[in-house]
């Protein structure tokens, strides 16, 4: 399957295209986030240059820099999602446990009225989601949830190592979604990072954010261990 191809091109309309490698960077990062790109498909540069319309050059960078930071691989028919090892989850997941906590507890002190109105709406969503057993919306949920608590968080550089190692668990959240419990642990998660940021408690911010990974990690390897 190739989910870069589509019916009608989205990014020309978008973007000035004197200028498209960061839009069409960004795009295909969109795609790969909410899981529109899956293990399975290719991403080849000449069809994602039709559906831009554009040339291929702005196309093969911004799929070069996926790559640079770890979200492709090169193939011998395009551009693929890395496939994980177990040590890989297990580092990645270490790796989050060190970043993550610390940051959430701070943003938990600057956060804005307008920001927790979001976090409040993302967490209505991810409900939602749940109610009717959309892993799309879900996904979708969670990715906004985190989106915005990280707006907070003055580090740049920290903001975009964490959205990094995030991303690069994405298989694992859409393995493990469909296992017994998933949903209802995500939907807990949230529920209780809202209530830490809203109360402004980084503490419990910190708290909820570790459990949050821990749970996260022993999904994939329940799965792991079922398969």
């Amino acid at each position: 399957m190739n989910t870069s191809l589509r019916a009608t091109p989205r990014l020309s309309k978008l973007a000035n295209k004197t200028n498209l490698t960061e839009p069409v960077y960004r795009e295909t990062l969109n795609r790969l986030r909410i899981g529109e790109i899956g293990p399975d498909d290719r991403i080849v540069d000449h069809a994602l240059a039709r559906e831009f319309d554009c040339t291929r050059t702005p196309v093969r960078q911004a799929l070069l820099r996926l790559v640079n930071e770890g979200y492709l691989v090169g193939t011998t028919r395009g551009y693929a999602m890395p496939v994980l090892t177990v040590q890989d989850v297990r580092d990645i997941f270490e790796i989050r446990r060190l970043l993550e906590p610390k940051a959430a507890a701070e943003a938990a002190t600057k956060l804005t009225n307008t920001q927790l109105a979001s976090l409040a709406a993302a967490n209505r969503k991810c409900k939602r989601g749940a109610d009717a057993a959309d892993l799309a919306m879900m996904s979708e949920a969670n990715i906004a949830f985190r989106m915005t608590w990280l707006e907070a968080v003055p580090n740049h550089r920290l903001k975009g190592e964490i959205l990094r190692y995030a991303d690069h668990t994405r298989q694992v959240r859409h393995g493990t979604m469909r296992l017994p419990g998933a949903m209802e642990i995500v939907v807990t998660g949230l529920e209780c990072l809202l209530e830490g940021f809203v109360r402004r408690d980084a503490a419990q911010v910190s708290s909820a954010t570790t459990s949050f990974l821990d749970s996260a990690e022993r999904l994939y390897f329940q799965e792991i261990a079922h398969a």
